[in-house]
């Protein structure tokens, strides 16, 4: 069995894990959830709920993977032997498999959007539904979708066979700083075009009407899931760490990070789709159809276009390479498997997972696999409705009520001895956490919420 890695810097660390929940949540469903569910009104829930539920389950996430060394399974099975607490750990493992088979569709249309620019075809739309029908047939397009998607995975398969520090964590130190260059360009061009102003008002300044119970419920959703938690992930690079690493200013600095991009990403988008007079609640065509008009109506767009859909492949690809690692920590750990087998034969497994999502917008389109749901739409809906939010309303039951409180607290301490809180507050707050990751789930079940 190989010797078990550790990341080899702290900012190495925060880097790969914030590039593991800045993914296409941040730059493609922020803003277009966004846009549906009242601009301002909705930050602002996002922020609160991001605080409720985001920060205090990273930490837990951190302190379960660092105290006991494993991969989700292996973690659970540690704290808790003889018990059935690793099935909650598996689920971690299993959403990673089923989320990476089909983002890594969607990711791979981001990549074959930057060839597009880079070809400069969006000079051929003067309307959003020009390139929604362009879009259509990209996507329904075996060649490309099947290629895109090996592309992607092919490009996760080659940063995570490195291992955690000759891989994840190298590439991790090159493209985050890239990633957010690149959003700051877009932002600052953004706020220069006339009109801008509009944009900023619909994301900072909320209108409450706009608040209700749908916007709140989205907002509870998308806090957890951005944070790529509830997946293992944050788990399995928390078991990477040190006992020297301090868990509570890494989770800080990551939450503010993910967040500071998100909303940066929003100043990118809204101030160019309030300058050019277009509606901001176009959901998921918000990046597909209607930015590729207009990046060809701005002074340089076509720079700032394939700058756009490249910052959107290195965030897809941040986020990818977390979810691999996941079930590839899990077969090297348990399993005593090599790291090189193990991403070899689970990056294919994965691709092959991915092939019925990539058909499922041309010749599987028709074809309805479960609840008269696409391939695809079926595998999003299990994992985001069900898999997430049940994987991180375990966790906090297991933490505050089998594992307990103080011994969370202890290994807080370690690496941050000034750390302190009453065990009852702890568990007050991660079941206050817990109890509104179960709305999320129930919204789900009962189709709420988006």
């Amino acid at each position: 069995m190989e010797a078990r890695e550790q990341w080899g810097t702290k900012i190495g660390f925060i880097l790969a894990a914030t590039g593991s929940a800045i993914g296409l949540g941040n730059i493609w469903k922020f803003p277009f959830i966004t846009g549906m569910y009242g601009g301002a009104a909705f930050v602002l829930a996002y922020i609160v709920c991001i605080a409720l539920i985001g920060f205090p389950v990273m930490i837990i996430e951190f302190a379960i993977g660092r105290k006991t060394q494993r991969n989700p399974v292996g973690a659970f099975e540690k704290l808790a032997p003889g018990t059935p607490w690793f099935l909650a750990g598996g689920l971690g493992v299993a959403a990673g498999f089923v989320i990476l088979s089909y983002y890594s569709v969607v990711a791979g249309w981001t990549l074959g959007y930057v060839f597009m620019a880079i070809a400069d075809v969006f000079k051929n739309f003067t309307k959003p539904a020009e390139a929604g029908d362009y879009f259509a047939n990209f996507a329904a397009n075996p060649l490309f979708t099947i290629g895109t998607h090996l592309a992607f995975m092919a490009l996760c398969v080659f940063v995570v066979i490195k291992g955690v520090k000759g891989g994840i964590e190298r590439f991790s130190k090159i493209m985050m700083p890239v990633l957010l260059s690149i959003i700051i360009v877009l932002m600052i061009r953004g706020l220069t075009l006339p009109g801008a102003e509009k944009g900023l008002s619909f994301l900072f300044l909320p209108d409450f009407s706009k608040l209700n119970g749908t916007t709140v419920l989205v907002a509870l959703g998308h806090a957890f899931f951005t944070l790529s938690l509830g997946m293992g992930t944050m788990l399995t690079y928390g078991s990477y760490l040190s006992r020297r690493d301090n868990i509570i200013s890494s989770a800080v600095t990551i939450v503010i990070l993910d967040t500071g991009i998100a909303l940066m990403a929003g100043v990118a988008i809204f101030t160019a789709v309030f300058a050019h007079g277009l509606a901001p609640d176009q959901g998921s065509a918000l990046i597909f159809h209607v930015l590729p008009t207009v990046f060809p109506k701005i002074p340089g767009g076509y720079i700032f276009g394939i700058m756009f859909f490249f910052l959107l492949l290195i965030a897809a690809l941040t986020s990818g390479i977390s979810l691999l690692e996941v079930v590839i920590a899990y077969f090297v750990d348990e399993k005593g498997w090599s790291r090189r087998k193990a991403t070899l034969v689970f990056g294919g497994i994965i691709f092959a997972m991915g092939v019925p999502s990539a058909l499922s917008h041309g010749p599987l389109a028709d074809m309805k696999f479960f609840f008269g749901m696409t391939f695809f739409d079926f595998m999003d809906y299990m994992s985001f409705k069900y898999m997430l939010p049940l994987g991180g309303f375990l966790m906090t039951i297991f933490v505050a009520y089998f594992w307990g409180a103080k011994e969370f607290i202890a290994e807080i301490q370690s690496g941050c001895p000034k750390f302190s809180i009453r065990p009852v507050a702890a568990v007050v707050i991660i079941t206050i956490s817990g109890i509104l990751i179960l709305v999320t789930l129930i919204a789900g079940i009962m189709g709420l919420g988006g």
